[in-house]
């Protein structure tokens, strides 16, 4: 029997919870005039190794698919239906990824907002206005944003878009696992595990996993392959150094 409102559950016997609505969207269309809106929602931010993974997705006003939340409130099994029906379903959406040299190189909140605009200029239409997960913009200008805390619960195209992030992502990683069997990419996605762990103090580091992160320094057979990000001031103060400038 389908259920609606503070009675619905997700399939993975959560607390009840309420769907996400358009209301964020429908602010955003009177106040600002936007027309075309998107939510964004990212995966992988957490995770030793692979991508930083952003979708955008564009779903206009309809009536979301049943059951539609945060992918972390549904099954494995539920979440991969979702994403089919999604894929269908939404408007657009496109899905935008920063490598692990990139965050090594960059920092997480530069990688993050390279993926979003790389995935916000995928979409076949500019959006007019972003509905953005979380309580930081990590795009600013020229984006016009709107976070939302716990958008991907409340907000129907944030929701869409972590669904169909995650359920991508970690396809990505079930492939990579495909040649790096003893780190359970296909089970973890990346993340810490003790699967994980014990690869990584036995084999070391793969060329997908991010060596600036502190993981590192508790590898002490692999400590050497960490790589130090060399942040805006430093990298100006060692170009001064090498100029012979007086500071």
């Amino acid at each position: 029997m389908r259920t609606t409102g503070p009675n619905r559950r997700n399939l993975a016997g959560a607390m009840p919870y309420e769907p996400p609505t358009h209301t964020v969207e429908r602010s955003l269309r009177a106040k600002t005039g936007a027309r075309i809106v998107a939510g964004i929602d990212e995966v992988g931010r957490g995770a030793w190794a692979g991508p930083v993974s952003v979708c955008a997705a564009v779903t206009g006003l309809r009536r979301p698919p049943d059951g539609l939340t945060d992918s972390k409130l549904l099954t494995l099994k539920r979440r991969t239906e979702l994403s089919e029906v999604l894929a269908d379903w939404v408007t657009s959406y496109a899905l935008g990824h920063s490598s692990p040299e990139e965050i090594d190189a960059l920092g997480m909140t530069a990688a993050l907002r390279l993926a979003a605009v790389r995935a916000l200029e995928a979409l076949p239409v500019r959006p007019d206005a972003i509905i953005l997960d979380g309580k930081h913009d990590y795009l600013g200008a020229p984006w016009r944003v709107r976070t939302v805390i716990k958008g991907d619960q409340s907000c129907i195209a944030v929701a869409a878009a972590s669904v169909i992030a995650k359920v991508r992502r970690d396809a990505m990683m079930a492939e990579l696992g495909l040649e790096y069997a003893d780190f359970g990419f296909a089970a973890n996605a990346g993340y810490p595990s003790p699967t994980h762990r014990t690869a990584l103090e036995e084999y070391g580091p793969t060329p997908h996993h991010r060596l600036s992160w502190s993981y590192m320094d508790a590898l002490p057979r692999w400590r050497h392959l960490k790589k130090v990000r060399i942040t805006p001031e430093a990298a100006a103060l060692e170009a001064g150094g090498q100029l012979g400038f007086d500071f």
